[in-house]
């Protein structure tokens, strides 16, 4: 009897640590998703920083290389694990994936990797012929531009859902790399919605109320959602902090490399490159969302986003405010570490608010206070908006 016992808890011995190393694995294109995202960050900040310090650029610039090398890396892993679900995948492996187009079978985040890495290897010819036919581009999102950007965002989402998927399929909440991942990921992400509408977000708008209600847009709707999907408790602050992290690491990385403008007229004159703008203080406001979100966990959902919408909204208006005037208008600003004195070669360099608030981006008084109500209404529904897109993630199991 004792043997007979003892033989089926012996087997079940040998076989749990099998079962928890397939219940924590990580597959390859997990990885490469996130690593590719980096690479399209990293490339899309030298592309800026390229075109205020050189301003002439190509198909194959390196900025561009190093941006479509995201692409194809997204591409090809990702292609790699629809195609061998597909064909060489068991049973067990298909039911866990996503059916597409009635033959592929593939997990959701590999597809967003596939759709974005088409729709950006697909803007680069056209984003050549378009400066072919008609020159350089005036706005940001000119057509090609419009279609890399939507690759981007669908590529880093892709890598957000792929980390999910593959967390959510454990047991135990996740392991630490698995979180790792999914900050490294999410805070990607972010960075990409701020470099998009840097132009409403940068220092010289901080005293507008322009900025903060672009700010109550993208940001409570993109943390509280971060807040929600994931298992971590300091999901938003983490995420933050690798947004911080990279525009950081860009910011100081690349003052160190020469460069010289090659498209005239030349007003500003340097011999490195100037950098991308220093970020916004969103860890500060993110770790507000955080709190209440950890103190109120079991209240009504819409008090607590009510409440972590506005905290995020008033925490980032008086951190921002006058971090903002700092960054604007003090000389100890103007050095490598915080890069104020960065300014496009062809902008003159003695306008004079270069360094001061233009007059038409300042909000006082009752416009002001208008101003920050609208800010606070839209910070409400972007909270919740993301609320509901966190609970979608939340339960993402392919």
């Amino acid at each position: 009897m004792d043997s007979s016992i003892r033989i089926p808890q012996a087997h079940a011995a040998i076989h749990q640590p099998k079962k928890a190393t397939i219940e924590h694995a990580i597959q390859p294109y997990v990885y490469a998703s996130v690593f590719s995202s980096l690479c399209i960050i990293v490339g899309l900040i030298w592309d800026i920083s390229w075109h205020t310090s050189i301003g002439r650029d190509g198909l194959l610039a390196p900025p561009h290389d190093v941006i479509y090398l995201g692409a194809i890396l997204a591409g090809l892993f990702s292609s790699y694990q629809v195609l061998r679900t597909t064909f060489w995948g068991s049973a067990f492996e298909k039911q866990s994936s996503v059916k597409f187009w009635g033959v592929f079978y593939g997990p959701l985040g590999a597809m967003f990797c596939i759709w974005g890495a088409i729709a950006m290897l697909t803007s680069a010819p056209f984003d050549d012929w378009w400066h072919n036919t008609y020159g350089l581009d005036v706005v940001i999102l000119s057509p090609p531009h419009t279609l890399l950007a939507l690759g981007i965002m669908m590529i880093q989402f892709g890598a957000m859902v792929a980390v999910l998927s593959s967390l959510h399929a454990t047991k135990s909440g996740g392991t630490v790399v698995h979180k790792m991942l999914f900050a490294i990921a999410a805070g990607l992400l972010l960075t990409s919605l701020y470099t998009l509408f840097s132009e409403y977000l940068n220092k010289a708008r901080s005293h507008s109320a322009l900025c903060y209600q672009v700010g109550a847009i993208l940001f409570p709707l993109f943390l509280i959602a971060v807040a929600r999907a994931s298992k971590m408790r300091w999901a938003a602050t983490l995420t933050a902090a690798v947004y911080m992290a990279v525009l950081l690491i860009m910011l100081w990385g690349l003052q160190l490399f020469h460069a010289t403008p090659r498209l005239g007229p030349v007003l500003n004159h340097f011999d490195h490159y100037q950098p991308f703008h220093f970020p916004l203080l969103l860890i500060v406001p993110a770790l507000a969302i955080d709190i209440v979100f950890f103190r109120l966990e079991n209240k009504k959902p819409f008090i607590k986003v009510m409440l972590a919408a506005l905290s995020f909204l008033l925490v980032f208006f008086i951190a921002q405010w006058y971090f903002g005037a700092f960054l604007q208008t003090s000389p100890l600003a103007r050095n490598w570490f915080f890069g104020s004195y960065a300014w496009y070669f062809g902008a003159n360099p003695d306008w004079p608010y270069r360094y001061a608030f233009h007059p038409q981006r300042i909000d006082t008084g009752s416009s002001l206070v208008i101003g920050m109500l609208i800010a606070g209404v839209l910070a409400i529904l972007s909270g919740l908006l993301g609320y509901v897109w966190g609970g979608w993630m939340k339960r993402v199991q392919r």
